[in-house]
Parts: C-alpha cells; structure tokens; sequence
C-alpha cells in the first residue's frame, strides 16, 4: 500500500509538472503571437501613412504645370561687368574685326514695336551653338542701349553637336531695360531640347515668316535680321570668365568675334533709333557700318 501511494504521488508530481510546462508553452506562444501582432499593426499602420502621404503629394504634371524650370546659374559680378560695360576704345579698335557683314541684311515687314519703342527680337535655343556664340554679341550690343539683367551662364549642347559645350549665356527670364529698345528674348528649347518658351503667334509668324524656323533669329524692328556673323570656334575650351576678359583685348579673336558682331548689331539699332543715343551712335565704328546697311 505505500509502495502504491508512492507511485500516486509521483504521477500527481508528474502530472503537475507536465501541466505547468504546458502553461509556459501557452503563454510563450501567446506573447509571441501578441508581438507578432504588434508589429502587424505597426506595419499596416506605416503602409496606411505612406498610402495618404503619396495621394496627398502632387502629380509630377501638377508640379511641371506650377513650377518653370530654371536654367543657368549666377555669373561672377566680374563677368557681368566685363560683358556690359565694355570699353569704348576696345570697340571702335574692333571695328568690323571678323563679323561678316553680310551676316546682317534688310528686310522689309509692318514696324516690329513693343511700347512704343522698335523691338528687337531674339529666338534661338539654348543647345544650339551659334545661338552661344550671338548671345555674347547681343549682350554687349543691349547694354549699350540699356540694362540687361540677370546674366547667367549655360553651356551648349555637348557633343555630338557641334562647338559641343560653349560657354555662353541664357536669356531666358532676364529683363531689359531701356528708353531706346525694346528686346523680346525667346529660348524655345533647352539644353536637351525639351520645350522653354513658346513664341507668342506674332512672334511666330514673323518667324515663320523671314527665317523659316531657324536658330538662331534676330530681327530688328522688321528692318534688318541677323545670322551667325563669326566663327563660334573662337569659344571652343574656354570658359565665362576667359570669354569676358578676352572682350577689353581687341587683338584677342574673342574680341575680334564678339565685339565686330556688336558694333554690326549696334549700327542697326541705332538705325532704328534714329540714331539714339547720340554718344553710342555717333562712334566712328558705328557711324561708318551704319553707312554699309
């Protein structure tokens, strides 16, 4: 009989201990099934979130319809200032230099106005080569009349395209201001020609009109318009800041290029300012193209 109790106790011992082992064994796995579901709920809580922040973030077309691109980035003031303000004695010692003259020919259309004052009128794009070469021309021909400003430099488009990577200028977005001139700047395209700005319909009749779409197309007041008139070549390996030195040195083929094609483009405004102002059209380099317009 004790030999029997003996044997209850230690199944009733044994009993015991196998219960309590199975209550760990449910209490692990109802913890673990607890952080399992914990973290299921942090997860479907960070996907909801993620969810709403991407219904909530505008389009990639809401955002291209709200936002311009912008192009170029902000030149040294020393180049700013090489450009605009180059000196007189460089000028009239430039003269002609290697502009073509034929580059620049008459035409005849309705007065092109804006203000009441003739406009010049620019489109070219921002990839093309000889638009590169003309813009540094132009700016320097513009600040003679008025302030241009900002100036920001691009580079053209790289190769295969050829002059691959001048270094010029954008006038997208820049602002002119003058009691002479009127200048109208179009860059229709951009390094990769995708779209930039779109010519109003004037714009692009005249266009369509005298140059058949080209780049680059310079028209001054429906009197004159102008092509590539030297050699971008001169640009090639050069940098903003060597081009813009280059300009008060006229034996310099920058200088010979740039500020041969200004003086030509001077002589033209001055045409259709009735020669105004006086201090900048009576320069004897313009006064004597003014005569082989």
């Amino acid at each position: 009989m004790a030999k029997a109790d003996r044997n209850g106790q230690q199944s009733a011992r044994q009993r015991i201990a196998a219960q309590q082992e199975a209550a760990r064994r449910a209490e692990a796995r109802r913890r673990l099934l607890l952080g399992g579901g914990a973290v299921a709920v942090v997860l479907v809580v960070v996907v909801v979130f993620i969810v709403l922040k991407i219904s909530q973030s505008p389009s990639t077309a809401e955002k291209a319809a709200t936002k311009q691109p912008v192009t170029g980035t902000a030149l040294p003031a020393s180049v700013a200032a090489d450009v605009t303000g180059v000196p007189v004695s460089a000028l009239a010692a430039v003269g002609k230099g290697s502009t073509v003259t034929a580059a620049l020919r008459p035409i005849s259309g309705p007065p092109l106005t804006a203000g009441g004052k003739p406009e010049m009128l620019y489109i070219g794009a921002e990839f093309c080569p000889y638009c590169a070469a003309m813009r540094w021309a132009m700016a320097v021909a513009l600040s003679r009349f008025g302030t241009l400003s900002p100036l920001r430099g691009i580079r053209s488009a790289p190769s295969p395209e050829v002059y691959p990577s001048t270094a010029t200028l954008t006038f997208y977005k820049s602002g002119y201001a003058s009691k002479y001139l009127a200048f109208a700047p179009v860059e229709n395209e951009t390094v990769t020609h995708a779209t930039l700005q779109t010519p109003t319909p004037q714009q692009q009749a005249i266009w369509n009109k005298y140059d058949a779409n080209s780049y680059p197309f310079i028209d001054f007041g429906n009197k004159y318009l102008a092509t590539v008139s030297y050699d971008p070549q001169v640009l090639q390996g050069l940098t903003w800041s060597q081009i813009a030195a280059d300009l008060s040195k006229p034996s310099s083929p920058v200088a010979r290029g740039v500020l041969g094609s200004a003086n030509l483009m001077t002589a033209a405004i001055c045409k259709l300012t009735s020669n105004q102002p006086a201090g900048v059209c009576s320069a004897p380099p313009v006064t004597s193209l003014e005569g082989s317009l």
